[in-house]
């Protein structure tokens, strides 16, 4: 018998048809002799509708009843699959997240889980009982309803499973696994058997919408098995146990297992950024702090970063890559502070598109950038900044060679199935 954290996207719970679907995978999981608990999303678009909402009451909204609004889409579906798995006979019960409770620090909107009081849902499951909780929720230090950001149900599934000492976090999407690349692009993308946790969380952070950054993250620091796996299966279909999708583990865990690992684990694309060059920045000590200082207290990511220095005139130029959705505020930022910072020209391109290849192998091969740049260069497009890590590579080109830059490296590596 093994306790088992599952959780459900929204796309899984739209609708009561979809809902049923899902309690049936739970129950069958219950019926096999497992603990449950179940973590679910609100259903597809209801969060964006709530949103919309909370913008129609007050362009400047409070983040904390902005919090209370867009919670709710969470409650309603956890309710629901309570419902009808008790419709087929099973024991089940709704945990909201104050009833837990779940503690976040007050960061409305974008809370961060701190600890999870789970003494009642352990027993609860040791008693047959199927806990359904609902996700991206939690509870300020005030006792106020506080939400974890989009995509949040990841990681309140992935807490949950580290609090209850889950021997696996199985979360269900649209898609039956982690892939060498986007399916969509590129016919002959595999499906990964095994993926390690940095491997994922560089994929997750590089534009693989697979998982969220932070459950990779929180998986990884409290060495929580996560399993990737599709809910839209025939209601005949094996368990999770014996048809599994994608197991995201440790290094000590895949050098354990019989497999020949590829020197490149995936290639993932992300179209929503921007890149903005300030021209003519004094060459001096402090003047990129002036540029990211403001930019950091403003929660704005800064990713790849590139200095170019002119020794004759003791001038410089920088270029660097933001979100997309925080261009506009990054320019408002900047103009503000122009004269502190005495750039001549604000130049900005939100046609861009960074690429990135992942894998551990990097670490033990050289010539992995090098067959980047020249498969690229081969191919005509031109690379507009580069950034590295220990297990990625990550370059930043025009917007419409995104797919073919993906097939063509896709191929360079070796990762296309036969």
């Amino acid at each position: 018998m093994a306790r088992i954290v599952m959780k459900f996207g929204g796309t899984s719970m739209a609708g009561s048809e979809r809902i049923r679907r899902v309690a049936n995978i739970v129950r069958r999981q219950q019926e096999a002799g497992h603990e449950v608990a179940v973590v679910v999303s609100a259903m597809s678009g209801e969060t964006d509708r709530l949103v919309g909402f909370c913008r129609e009451a007050h362009a400047l909204y409070d983040p904390a009843e902005y919090d209370v609004v867009v919670a709710s889409g969470e409650q309603v579906t956890s309710g629901l699959l309570a419902l009808t798995l008790q419709s087929l006979g099973c024991k089940a019960r709704s945990w909201l997240g104050w009833q837990l409770p779940i503690k976040t620090d007050d960061a409305y909107a974008k809370a961060r889980i701190e600890e999870i009081d789970s003494a009642a849902l352990i027993a609860s499951m040791q008693a047959g009982e199927i806990a359904v909780i609902p996700g991206f929720q939690g509870l300020s230090p005030e006792n106020r309803i506080t939400t974890l950001g989009r995509g949040g149900s990841d990681t309140s599934a992935v807490a949950v499973a580290a609090a209850v000492q889950a021997d696996r976090c199985d979360i269900y999407t649209d898609v039956d696994g982690v892939y060498t690349t986007d399916p969509r692009i590129v016919a002959k993308a595999r499906k990964l058997k095994n993926v390690t946790y940095e491997e994922m969380l560089e994929l997750a952070s590089v534009g693989s919408k697979v998982l969220q950054t932070r459950s990779v993250s929180l998986a990884m620091k409290e060495k929580v098995r996560v399993q990737v796996l599709s809910s839209f299966i025939d209601d005949d279909a094996p368990l999770a146990d014996t048809l599994p999708g994608t197991m995201i583990v440790s290094d000590e865990e895949l050098e354990g297992l019989d497999m020949e690992r590829q020197l490149i684990t995936g290639i993932a694309a992300d179209k929503n950024e921007a890149k903005i060059t300030l021209t003519r920045i004094a060459d001096r000590p402090g003047a990129v702090a002036t540029i990211f200082g403001p930019l950091a207290a403003s929660n704005i990511n800064v990713d790849m970063i590139i200095q170019n220095v002119a020794k004759d005139q003791g001038q410089t130029d920088v270029t660097f890559t933001v979100p997309a959705a925080d261009l506009l505020r990054t320019q408002s930022l900047l103009e503000e502070r122009k004269d502190e910072i005495g750039f001549y020209r604000m130049i900005s391109d939100d046609k861009v598109a960074k690429i990135s290849v992942v894998g551990v192998g990097m670490r033990s091969h050289a010539g992995v950038a090098a067959t980047m740049f020249k498969s690229l260069a081969d191919r005509g497009i031109n690379i507009q900044a580069i950034s590295t890590s220990e297990i990625k590579v990550s370059v930043l080109i025009d917007a419409d060679e995104t797919e073919l830059a993906v097939r063509v490296l896709h191929t360079a590596y070796g990762l296309d199935s036969e």
